[in-house]
Parts: structure tokens; C-alpha cells; sequence
């Protein structure tokens, strides 16, 4: 049963790598920058995409603080894992906050960057507490050296005029194929796994807001589809938090 699970996991990631690689080429729409709501407050350039940061600021510095106070239900071999990863979502907020008071390709790097390193640490705990212990440890950092090498690839590739988004698409968006399946294939026995879910589904959730981000701001007036975004993935991060502190082993 194990050896057909992997198979499963194995063929979803050759199947989507592949088709990613053959759709070509992917450059960054420049119109990706402009957002709906561009209203500057007290001197601060498009107010509420730049302030609805703040959630991830306040999530990474809690998730920090409570590794250093131990009070997470981790196994010490995977405290390193979630180092990295609150620390990567803390830098979420400083990076998405410069990116947003200037939106253009080189301010997005700076947003980009700290998300592979949060995207693929999640990822690595997921395969060492559900997978393989020795597999999740072995592909930490590699995974996150792939991850900043998908924006330093997209990167390069803009500067010579044939932008290419296609590893950081992988990096953003097989993790989130993968990781449903590996819930369900690899259950690990926990108490309150129902977190693990609404976390993803705030993920789903965050992007949807962003693809709708100017009817909801025509909708609402007030805020836009982006900010409701940074909130809805911050209170996914938030519940993923809430998971480690509560999660008990069943036998």
C-alpha cells in the first residue's frame, strides 16, 4: 500500500512538471502589477495592500516565539523546519509590504523570495512527518535552494527580455497539489487535522480573492479582492499555528 501511495505522489509530479515544461515559456504580465485599489493613506502609497501585511508579520513573529518558548507540538529533529518556515512567513509581510508601496518586477522579487522559502519548508515537514522522516530532513534545504533559484531563474531570464515563470509556478503551486494527497495517502495520527484542511482551503480561498480582486473592490468600495487575500492566507497561517500548539499523537 505504501510502495502505491509513493507511486501516486511520484506520477503527480512527473506528470505535472512535464506539462508544465511543455506549455513554454511563462513572462510576468506587467498588468499583474496594477491593482485595484491604488489609494494612498497618510503618505503611504496604496494603503491597505501594504497594511493587510501586517497578519503575516504578526504570525511569523508568534510562530517564532513559540518555538523559542517550545510551547509547539514538533519533535526536536523537526524544529529546524519550522525556523524556517515562520521566519519565511515573517519575511512575507516585510517583502509583500515593499513590493506593494512600489508594485514592479524588481520590488516583487523581494516578495517572491521569502514565499519559496515558507512554500517549500512546509513542504519538507509535510514529507518528513508524513512521508519519510529521512526524505523530508535529506530535502529541506535543497528544496529551499530551489525555491530562491526559481526567482533568481525568472529573474534572469526578464533581463534578457524572455521572462520565465515556470520553476516558480512549481514551486508555488505542486505543493499544493501534493499536499491534499498526502493527507489522504499518508494520514498521520493527530488530534485536530480538520486545521490542516481549513488551512489549505484559506490558501484556495486567498487565490480566488486575488483572481476577483477588482469586482471586489468595485463591490465593496473599501478594500479589494488582494487585501482580502493577505488576510485570508495570514488566518491560514494563523490556523496552521493553532494546529501545532494543540495537535496530540493518537495511537
Amino acid at each position: 500500500m505504501k510502495n502505491f501511495a509513493a507511486f501516486i505522489v511520484v506520477l503527480i509530479v512527473v506528470l505535472v512538471a512535464a506539462i508544465w515544461w511543455w506549455v513554454g515559456p511563462i513572462a510576468q504580465d506587467t498588468n499583474d502589477h496594477l491593482f485595484a485599489d491604488a489609494v494612498s493613506k497618510w503618505g503611504i502609497n496604496n494603503f491597505w495592500n501594504v497594511v493587510s501585511n501586517v497578519p503575516f508579520l504578526w504570525v511569523g513573529l508568534m510562530g517564532l516565539w513559540s518555538l523559542y518558548r517550545r510551547k509547539l507540538r514538533v519533535a526536536a529533529d523537526y524544529r529546524v523546519f519550522y525556523w524556517v518556515f515562520f521566519t519565511g512567513v515573517l519575511m512575507v509581510g516585510l517583502g509583500s509590504s515593499w513590493y506593494h508601496l512600489n508594485p514592479n518586477n524588481q520590488t516583487l522579487v523581494w516578495d517572491r523570495l521569502p514565499m519559496t522559502v515558507a512554500f517549500m519548508a512546509f513542504f519538507s515537514v509535510i514529507l518528513a512527518e508524513h512521508v519519510n522522516a529521512k526524505l523530508g530532513k535529506r530535502l529541506l534545504w535543497p528544496l529551499v535552494l530551489f525555491g530562491l533559484f526559481s526567482i533568481i531563474y525568472w529573474q534572469y531570464t526578464e533581463s534578457i527580455g524572455a521572462g520565465d515563470l515556470r520553476l516558480y509556478g512549481l514551486v508555488q503551486f505542486l505543493p499544493l497539489l501534493l499536499v491534499p494527497v498526502i493527507f489522504v495517502v499518508y494520514p498521520k495520527k493527530f488530534t485536530h487535522n480538520h486545521l490542516l484542511w481549513w488551512f489549505l482551503g484559506m490558501y484556495v480561498v486567498a487565490k480566488l480573492l486575488e483572481y476577483f480582486d477588482e469586482p471586489i473592490f468595485t463591490g465593496l468600495v473599501v478594500i479589494s479582492g488582494h487585501s482580502l487575500k493577505h488576510l485570508a492566507a495570514a488566518l491560514g497561517l494563523y490556523l496552521y499555528w493553532r494546529y501545532l500548539r494543540l495537535r496530540v499523537g493518537i495511537r
